[in-house]
């Protein structure tokens, strides 16, 4: 039963309320059926919705890549051990092979090729930090690479609340997410 369900919201008493979401990074359509009816009520009402990045921002992107690089000069190859590199070098070779066949026939017809998909997903992955390697290769699966093109939870409400003319605002800068991950050393990565 949907009413009986976490919502993951919180409200703070005061006039107006103010509520807060907890949202996951995942396709919206995984998780929308199973939000309850009071956080997208919620939602709508709002006038002000502040998201943890904006992710409607073209700087936040590119602020978002230039953060996963490696310092200048340095290759992949230069921080991970031989094998591992040499079996993430298959592994994604592997990817690339099968992703044609984990492609929708939805995606094709919305003009999404798979070798466009890769390269948008595991681009420039040799000037990548091994941190978000890894984060880029949990989400090279048959499953993600299905559901590319839906957008991610945090992303389709920032869509809607742009659509529904509602202000927007961002509660982090990336530096406050890249800075953690980048200071990871190798073994805790």
């Amino acid at each position: 039963q949907q009413s009986e369900l976490n919502s993951f919201l919180w409200t703070i008493k005061r006039d107006p309320p103010s509520y807060f979401f907890g949202t996951i990074h995942v396709p919206y359509t995984r998780v929308w059926d199973f939000i309850p009816e009071n956080s997208k009520k919620a939602f709508q009402q709002s006038h002000i919705v502040y998201f943890e990045l904006d992710l409607t921002d073209p700087y936040t992107i590119s602020a978002l890549t230039s953060c996963q690089l490696l310092p200048q000069g340095e290759n992949l190859q230069d921080v991970l051990p031989h094998d591992i590199y040499r079996r993430l070098k298959r592994h994604l070779e592997y990817v690339k092979l099968m992703m044609p066949s984990w492609m929708t026939p939805d995606q094709r017809g919305k003009g999404l090729y798979a070798d466009y998909l890769f390269n948008a997903i595991a681009g420039n992955w040799e000037r990548k930090r091994p941190v978000w390697v890894m984060l880029m290769v949990n989400s090279l699966t048959e499953v993600d690479i299905k559901s590319r093109g839906v957008p991610v939870l945090d992303l389709y409400l920032a869509q809607e609340a742009e659509r529904l003319k509602k202000q927007t605002g961002a509660v982090e800068k990336v530096e406050e997410q890249c800075h953690p991950l980048n200071g990871l050393n190798f073994s805790q990565v």
